[in-house]
């Protein structure tokens, strides 16, 4: 990743209330602005973590294998938890952008198949607590299986999932999708109401954070 810094996109209302695009900023490819709705930007990801009508929404996409991913779950997520997710202010949604490879649509296929069994925030939280590095080798099937054993998980249905790659065109189409809408490196977010959108790059702090929801916030 070469650099962190914030794109802001104009925004305009529609008459489903969806977010359109004003200009094609984000991506020369972006000319369908229904790309770019509430729904098409939170749907197919995770399970969405906060209160569903919060006022601002927050999707990420990131690769579990990403250093600068693993450094924003490591420094800042917790806090946004604490400050805008748990009190209702913001909720959040996490989306597949496997830059390192099949190492790590594996993990992401994982993450799915432990959103089955209702722990796929757990198993997310695991699998960054536990990274150890890019291209290590430290993703494979029997890793996936112990963190699957740590969360409490019914194994035999773990596997299962796993092994049938139920979840692996989900992390295809998640990856597709982040294309076609600009996303070209990791962690990379979008921050959004009904009217407007604001983008990070990078593994930023919690204050570049808290003035792009405040930003929002106060319109």
């Amino acid at each position: 990743m070469k650099g962190l810094y914030i794109i802001l996109v104009p925004i305009i209302v529609g008459i489903s209330l969806g977010i359109y695009i004003a200009s094609d900023i984000m991506s020369d490819n972006v000319n369908n602005e229904s790309l770019l709705t509430n729904t098409r930007l939170m749907e197919n990801g995770s399970p969405i973590f906060g209160v569903t009508n919060a006022q601002i929404s927050i999707v990420e996409f990131g690769d579990y294998q990403c250093t600068f991913c693993y450094k924003f779950h490591q420094n800042t997520f917790n806090n946004i938890q604490i400050e805008y997710i748990d009190t209702g202010k913001v909720n959040y949604v996490y989306r597949d952008f496997p830059l390192n490879g099949h190492d790590s649509v594996l993990a992401a296929e994982a993450s799915y198949c432990a959103g089955d069994q209702g722990e796929y925030w757990n198993y997310h939280n695991l699998l960054f607590i536990n990274w150890a590095g890019e291209n290590t080798g430290w993703i494979n099937i029997n890793s996936l299986t112990k963190l699957a054993i740590q969360a409490d998980l019914d194994i035999f249905e773990f596997n299962k999932c796993l092994n049938t790659n139920k979840y692996y065109q989900k992390v295809m189409d998640n990856e597709s999708y982040a294309k076609k809408i600009g996303i070209n490196a990791t962690p990379s977010f979008l921050i959004f109401d009904d009217k407007e959108l604001i983008r990070i790059i990078g593994a930023e702090q919690l204050d570049k954070f808290q003035n792009v929801i405040n930003q929002l916030a106060s319109k």
